[in-house]
């Protein structure tokens, strides 16, 4: 039976592989998270691989607290560098292949069209310097995938959907910067592109390595995305544009971070929902699971 192994499942993306892993028949999976396997220790990451032998590793695993990782520069690296350098040597020993996913912080944000993948990279702040790096050591086995995705949400942990909600119906306004744009993406529509990703190299129908991107499609700004949340929700709350001199923040965040999904879309056959069906689908899952926040 093939073997699969996600870490980090108690975060959005692996919450959600864990939700529809069934998807896929005859596959043993592993799910697996900080209290079940300690990432950085590199002996227990090689030991585990040698045991479950998975033919892939998805790595859903890492430092996301983009402000914090300006101040704990060392523990940001830890996991998103060090921990995939374990991963893709242990991945290697058995002859599986890594995913691995990565974050559109990893580009500079002055472009003015879809970032395509083969762009030049120029993070600027350590969050993307340590998803960079960590992405570099992933790429060293030809066979493995990185894919970068941007701006992710679900009904799981923390993210600016949840916040908009919560804030929503604490406020009668809200300010919310309009100068960055770029695409949403639903960790459930990422999860599944991932099981059909995992089932072509299982089947070995695919096995083209290398960078991909992956979010939803179309594009907007935090503004535009917060007015959407409100309009599906009916949450009356006026939410007003404001610019990133208004909103500093620790970590400089790209201006212009959309990306081209036409690779991931062509290599595997994938369809991208536009980004509004998306958010209007995860409300209309919420409801129908009596789980609105």
């Amino acid at each position: 039976m093939n073997t699969i192994w996600v870490t980090g499942s108690k975060g959005q993306l692996g919450t959600e592989l864990h939700l529809q892993h069934k998807k896929l028949d005859n596959v043993l999976f592993h799910f697996t998270d900080i209290h079940e396997l300690d990432l950085t220790n590199k002996q227990a990451v090689l030991d585990f691989t040698k045991k479950e032998k998975p033919q892939i590793i998805i790595n859903c695993a890492g430092y996301t607290a983009v402000d914090k990782a300006e101040e704990e520069k060392e523990l940001a690296f830890l996991l998103n560098k060090d921990i995939p350098v374990y991963l893709n040597e242990a991945a290697t020993t058995v002859g599986a292949t890594l995913i691995h996913i990565s974050t559109d912080y990893v580009y500079n944000g002055n472009s003015e069209i879809p970032y395509q993948e083969d762009d030049p990279t120029d993070p600027q702040s350590v969050y993307g310097k340590s998803k960079l790096d960590g992405e570099l050591e992933v790429l060293k086995n030809p066979k493995n995938l990185v894919i970068r995705t941007s701006w992710m949400y679900s009904a799981h942990g923390n993210n600016f959907v949840k916040t908009m909600l919560r804030l929503g119906k604490e406020r009668k306004e809200l300010n919310v910067v309009a100068d960055q744009v770029g695409c949403p993406t639903s960790a459930a529509d990422l999860a599944d592109a991932l099981l059909k990703i995992s089932k072509q190299i299982l089947e070995g129908k695919n096995n083209t390595g290398g960078i991909y991107q992956y979010s939803n499609e179309g594009q907007c700004s935090w503004y535009e995305f917060a007015k959407a949340i409100m309009e599906i929700t009916g949450i009356k709350c006026t939410i007003n544009p404001i610019s990133t001199e208004q909103y500093p923040t620790p970590a400089k965040r790209p201006a212009y971070s959309v990306m081209s999904k036409e690779k991931i879309s062509k290599v595997f056959g994938l369809y991208v929902p536009e980004w509004k069906v998306s958010l209007l689908k995860y409300f209309q899952t919420l409801i129908s699971k009596m789980i609105f926040p």
